[in-house]
């Protein structure tokens, strides 16, 4: 395995031809045409087409639109390199030249930054082959913020069909100084769930409210009543979000529904402070509908759940160091677990290291504008992931290959 230093000189001979327009103009391609989770079906194939021309062989529709490309290099070991594929339900409003021509989707969280970083590294690790030794893995996942994807690669056997890794590697783009990137050992990113409320009640005329069990008014007690989850209910130190995102009752304003559904989206650090927080949810959706009078139980059911990622640390520390060598020493910093969340870390296998880091791509201008003089604050002040706003900056096209391909030579590099 090479020094740091070593595999970051090589990252940079490896990617020094590459062409900025080239970059540029296959980001700004996947970004006017952004894909929703498991229908990511262009992107898939083009991101297919260039792993065969570069000499991978390719395998398409794992897990539904998957893509494993798989270069065999002599003895040595076995990396991954993943990169997600889909677009968000979002109506973009940069107005940049290159914005979605798709009506309400929008690669609002970068997954199209993810993939053109991917296909590069894919090509330049592939073109400077005679500089490693080993098997390459290039996946291409879909549904990531569905929180399906991985897990159908995995059913569909990514673990038993393809080379079981030594290491795997993921990076995000994310709110931040460009020039930077973020690297934090063990914990880096929060678990997630999705419960879904259903409160039933007894529907009709908005005239004669006293003929019905009104299950808006039911549904708002339990949303008021869940804030206290978290100020009351769970420990300063505990880091827990618990956010109510969907609120869906009646289609007229004098009909009383019969029912009202409530989403929302827990974020958690620790599994014990994740069960008491749901038991929290249980009883108190179950408590307002019987103060209520429901005519039945309500139904609170778990939908897509992320686990926490926690990366290698002893791995994260190559890495981190890789990355100084590559962008200076002050290049990397450790902004601390984040309450986002990834399903990255399920298609690893078990046993398995895996490194996962963020490259921050605000532009210069932006965030110079934010309020604030520390990091944290200056973040809240700009856009980030899943904000119609959000617009990386192209500047990080190159950087973004050149971490993966760097962290890919530090296992694989003679």
């Amino acid at each position: 395995m090479p020094t740091a230093a070593t595999a970051a000189s090589l990252a940079l001979d490896l990617t020094s031809g590459l062409k900025t327009r080239d970059l540029e103009e296959f980001y700004q391609d996947l970004h006017r045409h952004p894909e929703l989770s498991f229908q990511e079906h262009r992107t898939a194939g083009i991101l297919a087409e260039r792993l065969r021309g570069a000499g991978y062989a390719v395998t398409t529709g794992v897990g539904g639109t998957g893509v494993v490309g798989v270069l065999e290099n002599g003895d040595g070991p076995v990396v991954w390199l993943r990169g997600d594929m889909d677009a968000l339900p979002v109506t973009e409003t940069t107005g940049l030249a290159y914005a979605s021509t798709v009506d309400g989707v929008m690669h609002a969280c970068g997954h199209d930054m993810h993939v053109t970083w991917l296909t590069f590294a894919a090509e330049a690790l592939s073109a400077g082959r005679e500089t490693w030794s080993g098997t390459l893995v290039v996946i291409g996942q879909p549904a990531e913020e569905a929180g399906g994807g991985a897990r159908a690669m995995v059913s569909d056997g990514l673990h038993e069909r393809f080379p079981r890794p030594d290491a795997v590697f993921g990076q995000h783009v994310a709110p931040g100084p460009v020039g930077l990137v973020s690297h934090t050992p063990g914990l880096i990113m929060s678990a997630a769930d999705d419960v879904h409320i259903v409160v039933p009640g007894v529907g009709g005329h908005g005239s004669r409210p006293e003929a019905t069990v009104d299950p808006v008014v039911t549904a708002a007690y339990i949303v008021t009543r869940l804030q206290t989850v978290v100020s009351r209910e769970v420990a300063a130190s505990d880091a827990v979000v618990l956010t109510t995102g969907q609120f869906n009752a009646g289609q007229r304003p004098n009909i009383i529904p019969a029912e009202a559904r409530l989403g929302l989206n827990l974020r958690t650090q620790d599994a014990t402070v994740r069960e008491r927080v749901l038991s929290a949810v249980r009883r108190i959706v179950e408590g307002e509908c019987q103060a209520a009078g429901c005519p039945v139980p309500p139904e609170v059911s778990i939908g897509a759940s992320f686990p926490a990622t926690i990366n290698d640390a002893a791995l994260d520390a190559e890495i981190a160091d890789l990355h100084r060598e590559l962008f200076g020493a002050q290049s990397v910093f450790d902004f601390g677990p984040a309450m986002g969340s990834e399903d990255f870390s399920l298609l690893v296998p078990t046993g398995v290291p895996y490194d996962f880091w963020f490259v921050p791509s605000t532009p210069q201008a932006a965030w110079q504008a934010a309020p604030g003089q520390e990091l944290g604050e200056k973040i809240t002040g700009v856009p980030g992931n899943h904000s119609p706003l959000f617009a990386p900056d192209l500047a990080v096209l190159l950087p973004g290959v050149r971490t993966l391909v760097g962290a890919a030579l530090h296992r694989l590099g003679r």
